[in-house]
C-alpha cells in the first residue's frame, strides 16, 4: 500500500483553499445554498473521478456524486476541521458511498431460473468483486483513515491532502511556503509512522 517509488503528493493550498473551504461548509451549516454550490463547483469533477474509479459506471458515479452533496448539505454539523480538510471529509463520503454500491451489487440476487428476456433477472457485471472483498477494502480503508488522524498536524496534512490534488512536491513545497525539502521529510516521516502502525494489521505493502 505504500511503496517505494516516486511519491507525487497531492496537496491543496492550506492557508487559501482549506479556509476558503472551512467558511464554505460554515455558511452550508447556516443553510446558505449557495454556498453548496460553490464547493460543487469546486470539487464535483475529482469527486465523478474517485467514484468513476470505484465503480466503473458513469451513471453510478453521477448519483453517488450528487446524493454525496445532498449529505454535506444534509450534514454539515458533522464536520470536524480537527480531523482534516473539508475536501478529506467530501471525497470519503464519495468513496463510502461507492464501496456501498458494489456492496449492493454484489449482493444483488440473481434469477438463475428466468429466460435471459426475463426482465425479472438481474445481471452482475462481469469483474464485480464479492461482498468479503467489498467489506476487506472498506476495512483496509477506514484502518488507513485512523492511522492518518493519529499523525501530527503537520505530517497529516501532508498525507491528507495528497490524495486530492494534482500537484508534484515543488508545488506543493511553493503554495505552502516551505522547502521542498521539508515537504519531503514530512512525508517520509509520516509514511513511516504509517507503516509502523499499518504493518501489524496486514497493510504495509
Amino acid at each position: 500500500m505504500f511503496s517505494t517509488r516516486p511519491i507525487y503528493f497531492r496537496v491543496a493550498p492550506v492557508t487559501s483553499l482549506e479556509q476558503a473551504d472551512g467558511e464554505l461548509i460554515a455558511r452550508v451549516k447556516r443553510r446558505d445554498s449557495q454556498a453548496l454550490e460553490v464547493l460543487y463547483d469546486r470539487y464535483a469533477a475529482q469527486a465523478m473521478g474517485i467514484a468513476l474509479k470505484i465503480v466503473r459506471e458513469n451513471g453510478a458515479a453521477e448519483e453517488i456524486v450528487q446524493e454525496a452533496f445532498w449529505r454535506v448539505w444534509k450534514s454539515a454539523e458533522s464536520y470536524d476541521a480537527s480531523r482534516g480538510a473539508v475536501t478529506y471529509w467530501l471525497f470519503g463520503i464519495v468513496r463510502n458511498l461507492a464501496i456501498d454500491e458494489l456492496r449492493h451489487r454484489a449482493a444483488r440476487p440473481v434469477n438463475l431460473d428466468g429466460d435471459e428476456n426475463d426482465q425479472g433477472a438481474l445481471e452482475i457485471p462481469d469483474g464485480a468483486p464479492d461482498v468479503s472483498e467489498v467489506a476487506w477494502n472498506q476495512w483496509q480503508a477506514e484502518q488507513i483513515d485512523k492511522a492518518v488522524t493519529q499523525l501530527p498536524d503537520a505530517q497529516r496534512q501532508v498525507i491528507q491532502l495528497a490524495y486530492f490534488q494534482g500537484l508534484t512536491r515543488v508545488e506543493i513545497a511553493e503554495r505552502l511556503g516551505e522547502p521542498p525539502g521539508t515537504i519531503h521529510t514530512r512525508a517520509r516521516l509520516a509514511l513511516q509512522k504509517l507503516r509502523t502502525v499499518l504493518a501489524p494489521l496486514g497493510l504495509e505493502d
